[in-house]
């Protein structure tokens, strides 16, 4: 429906005795309201009501009716709420609506404090008794009017024109209105009840049928053709034929009258306005922002603080296991450094010294050479410090390259850096192993021997698993899957992800908008350093050494690798 006006306040309210009765036409499409005795309403607006939000406060406002001020109304986000009615086919059932709509009409018509007059009220016909008990207790109790009367608008309407002589005792009234239409048969000037009849047609269809015959003819102006649009063109240009067919047959022929009842309707094109955002819109745009930033903070400050209690947890492990070896002779602590998975007492100091590493760095300390570096590397690249508001847009291009080359500096100072701990973990561990060999020769190449049967039955085991996959009964199974090569880490992750994605893929896609979701990356990265890639290339390179170590100090030594398989026969000498 085309919007109305906006109605302006009565002021003549006082002037009326509390015997003269308020008339209030409700209506599904709009709402009428005046004095009995008067031709016409005092007030009329459409009988909806809308729920925006503020922009920037977040509030929410009640809108009642269409009309409204284009200058205000940009402060408030309607894209969330759209307009809603109290009725429901020509029936009220939403009394919270119907009641902001009577406070707006009786303040209107100028009401301030408690109504002192009758009310008379329109419904629709056969309306349900507890709608009408619900629409009497609401003007009884919030509003206290003396009395209350309900009568049918088509009823009022034949009965008027009744007296005026166009209508007779005996006749037919049909009433057409937004979302449904009635037929009323009326004997002897009394109205006929239980012989009426009702059709959920109205209005709205015919708009809604008329939107649709004309996105159908135009598709690219679908967006432009709104319902409410389609009620305009319907009030202004449609009407009724007498005669449909011979309607059917002047557009067809395509007559001069046809020409005239043509009706031409233009687009309206607004050229494009640029409008620079105001102070207001810059200012909650900074404090979204400024908002979503202290989220993330808090989000990271959660990670590291978790992160800082795994590391400490994991040093204070090492230390007791270090403390513990102190205690215990050369024989319990070898037996517990197998049982913990270490070769040497030296490898625990280097897994400490790591742990140490990385828990200075996750508590933002740093040693003297990484300060050293931070400077230079500052004092090389100084527009890396520098906000992106204080710098030309040849200096933003500027920054870019040098946050570019003093990453890749960085990354090539840690290669260098692990490196060389790498390097000094081995000839640590040479020096180790030679002390070891010269103290005590044959228990150390017993050792050595050991240690070679376990690291390469791991290796063959894991090669066998990727060409073959898994045994089942001593017998490999045929064609294997990629699922039954992944290793326990990636079948863990494939997990995570397809219980994520299926929890997610119920409804509404919100996976991220908790931060509880975030845990689920945590779990899935947590055990990245400890990827079977990682494990294997590591175990060969042990293998790799030891093999070598072997080689070196006992002549018998043969590698498995360039042994004959047990049921192929061995050539004679």
């Amino acid at each position: 429906m085309p919007s109305m006006a906006r109605p302006a306040r009565q002021s003549d309210y006082a002037r009326f005795s509390p015997e003269t009765p308020i008339v209030v036409d409700n209506g599904g499409s709009t709402f009428r309201i005046g004095w009995a005795g008067e031709s016409d309403p005092r007030v009329a607006f459409r009988n909806v009501v809308q729920r925006p939000r503020h922009r920037v406060t977040g509030e929410t406002v009640t809108i009642v009716g269409d009309h409204h001020d284009p200058a205000l109304m940009k402060y408030f986000d309607c894209t969330r709420s759209s307009w809603r009615s109290a009725f429901d086919n020509n029936v009220v059932y939403q009394f919270e609506i119907m009641e902001y709509v009577l406070d707006y009409g009786f303040e209107r018509l100028g009401a301030t404090e408690q109504l002192d007059h009758p009310i008379m009220m329109t419904e629709c016909i056969c309306n349900p008794i507890s709608s009408r008990v619900k629409m009497a207790e609401l003007l009884f109790e919030t509003y206290g009017v003396p009395s209350v009367a309900f009568g049918v608008d088509a009823a009022f309407s034949y009965k008027y024109n009744q007296r005026l002589g166009i209508c007779r005792e005996d006749g037919l009234a049909i009433y057409s209105g937004l979302a449904t239409s009635h037929a009323i048969p009326f004997i002897k000037g009394e109205p006929v009840w239980d012989a009426c009849c009702r059709t959920n047609i109205g209005g709205y269809h015919v708009t809604d049928y008329l939107k649709q015959l004309l996105s159908l003819k135009y598709p690219y102006h679908m967006s432009n053709i709104t319902w409410e649009k389609a009620e305009e063109l319907k009030m202004e240009h449609c009407y009724i034929a007498s005669d449909y067919m011979s309607e059917l047959q002047i557009f067809q022929k395509e007559t001069k009258e046809a020409e005239e009842k043509t009706r031409y309707w233009q687009l309206p094109w607004v050229p494009p306005q640029e409008e620079a955002p105001s102070e207001e819109d810059l200012a909650r745009k900074a404090a979204f922002k400024e908002k979503q930033s202290q989220r993330l903070r808090e989000m990271a400050a959660a990670k590291r603080s978790l992160k800082i209690s795994e590391l400490e947890n994991e040093l204070c492990g090492l230390e007791g296991l270090l403390q513990q070896l102190d205690e215990v002779d050369e024989a319990e602590g070898a037996a517990v450094l197998a049982r913990m998975g270490y070769l040497s007492r030296q490898e625990i100091e280097s897994a400490a010294l790591k742990v140490t590493q990385s828990l200075r760095k996750a508590k933002g300390e740093s040693n003297e050479a990484e300060d050293k570096v931070d400077a230079s590397l500052a004092e090389k690249y100084p527009l890396t410090l520098v906000p992106d508001e204080m710098l030309t847009p040849d200096q933003l291009k500027e920054k870019k390259k040098q946050i570019f080359l003093k990453t890749t500096t960085e990354g090539r100072l840690r290669a260098k850096q692990k490196r060389f701990e790498e390097e000094t973990f081995k000839e640590r561990q040479n020096q180790q192993d030679e002390e070891k060999r010269l103290e005590n020769p044959e228990l150390y190449l017993e050792e050595l021997r050991s240690r070679y049967k376990e690291l390469f039955e791991k290796v063959e085991q894991r090669k066998r698993q990727k060409t073959n996959g898994h045994h089942s009964n001593g017998h490999s199974s045929g064609g294997v899957g990629r699922g039954e090569r992944l290793s326990a880490a990636q079948r863990e992750r494939m997990r995570l992800l397809t219980t994520a994605a299926f929890d997610r893929g119920k409804g509404e896609d919100t996976f991220g908008a908790r931060d509880e979701d975030w845990q689920v990356y945590k779990l899935m990265s947590k055990d990245n350093d400890d990827d079977d890639d990682k494990g294997q290339e590591e175990d060969e390179a042990e293998l790799a050494r030891v093999t070598s170590k072997l080689q070196e100090f006992d002549p018998t030594f043969v590698p498995k690798s360039d042994q004959l398989p047990e049921h192929l026969p061995r050539s004679r000498l």
